[in-house]
């Protein structure tokens, strides 16, 4: 993790003289994105004691009334913690009465802690478009005035490619401008306790926020359906070249594999029990001569671990049942496509075409490839 700048020192006294606007432009267009400013003032910061916090990274979300946007993104698997507070303002330690006047620039925001590993930003900026209206300007829900706009504030430029992407493509469905916010995060507070978890707090609280798109992140494939053959078993189910594979971790040799350049609709499913692990709307052609995907079909059918063989520090990904070895998992991916690629080799796959899948048992999960496929 990428740590936060300008705590200290010049700092301080700039905010002590000017408050946190020192760097805004504020007539500069919603949809944009510029580069990084120093962070002059942000709390919110304990979680970087955490043992894990190597592993985590932070976004900044706006989307209204920040209640039910936090009680949202903390129920999303892979987020670690969530906090309310006030982001991008004029003066110094806001009160909730200070920033509802709509004077203080500040708008209603949450931080999100994640774990990249568990749940991607690309993934967390497509559901923080699903519930917002990204064409409303200074309005979410019922709420109306500048502290209730919806914005993307990040402290890694790094990510900013991920979120222009994501940006780019919320955009194209609209023939209207986009009207979000999407900027450096120069300052954050946080809101009062009361505000903190507030909607665990007060079940019946207001909230604007549809919680129906958290169904995506539920698990996708059980394990239970799936079982691991017998060493015998698999010798006779799988080739030579499977078995060598995925039971003695051997790797394929590139632009070999029957999958390379398959881009069919349908589901590969791990070769030696059938457990579904990626989908063929996720695979793209990534030159290195293995097939590549974005992601698995769920975060739970993969496991992943340290692999120094060769004298290289990879990260090795096999399958949650079988235990197969699969391939490995890197972080040059299409920044569009969240960054990551999952390098398989073909020999631990079987593929199952769209029109096959429901005669295969996988009915259930057509409809995760239906639209991108065209199918009805």
């Amino acid at each position: 993790m990428r740590h936060i700048l300008g705590w200290l020192g010049a700092a301080g006294l700039l905010l002590g003289l000017t408050g946190c606007r020192a760097t805004e432009n504020k007539e500069a267009p919603m949809n944009r994105s510029e580069t990084q400013s120093t962070v002059t003032t942000i709390e919110d910061q304990d979680w970087k004691a955490r043992e894990d916090a190597p592993r985590l990274r932070e976004i900044y979300f706006a989307s209204g009334c920040f209640w039910g946007v936090e009680s949202y993104f903390s129920q999303i698997p892979g987020v670690q913690a969530v906090t309310a507070g006030y982001a991008n303002g004029t003066v110094e330690n806001p009160t909730y009465a200070q920033v509802c006047t709509g004077t203080t620039g500040y708008a209603e925001t949450v931080h999100v802690v994640y774990n990249p590993d568990l749940v991607s930003l690309k993934d967390l900026t497509e559901h923080f478009f699903q519930i917002i209206d990204p064409l409303a300007e200074n309005r979410q829900g019922n709420d109306v005035g500048d502290q209730y706009r919806s914005g993307i504030y990040y402290t890694d430029t790094g990510d900013l490619e991920v979120l222009q992407a994501v940006f780019d493509a919320e955009q194209a469905r609209h023939t209207s401008p986009v009207r979000t916010e999407l900027l450096p995060l120069r300052c954050y507070f946080l809101a009062e306790e009361y505000h903190q978890d507030y909607l665990e707090k007060n079940p019946g609280g207001y909230c604007h926020v549809d919680f129906s798109s958290l169904a995506d992140f539920r698990q996708k494939v059980d394990s239970s359906d799936y079982t691991r053959p017998s060493d015998r078993e698999l010798r006779a189910l799988l080739t030579d070249e499977q078995y060598r594979v995925t039971q003695q971790n051997a790797t394929e040799r590139p632009f070999t594999g029957a999958y390379d350049q398959l881009f069919e609709p349908g589901i590969y499913v791990d070769v030696a029990t059938g457990e579904p692990l990626f989908l063929s709307t996720d695979k793209f052609d990534s030159g290195c001569g293995w097939p590549s995907f974005s992601k698995p079909i769920d975060r739970q059918v993969v496991v992943e671990s340290e692999d120094t063989s060769y004298g290289m520090n990879r990260t090795e990904v096999r399958s949650r049942v079988g235990d197969s070895h699969l391939g490995h998992v890197f972080n040059d991916g299409p920044a569009a496509l969240g960054g990551l690629r999952y390098c398989i080799n073909s020999a631990s796959l079987r593929f199952i075409p769209y029109d096959d899948m429901e005669k295969e048992g996988y009915g259930d999960l057509k409809s995760l490839v239906a639209e991108a496929a065209g199918k009805s």
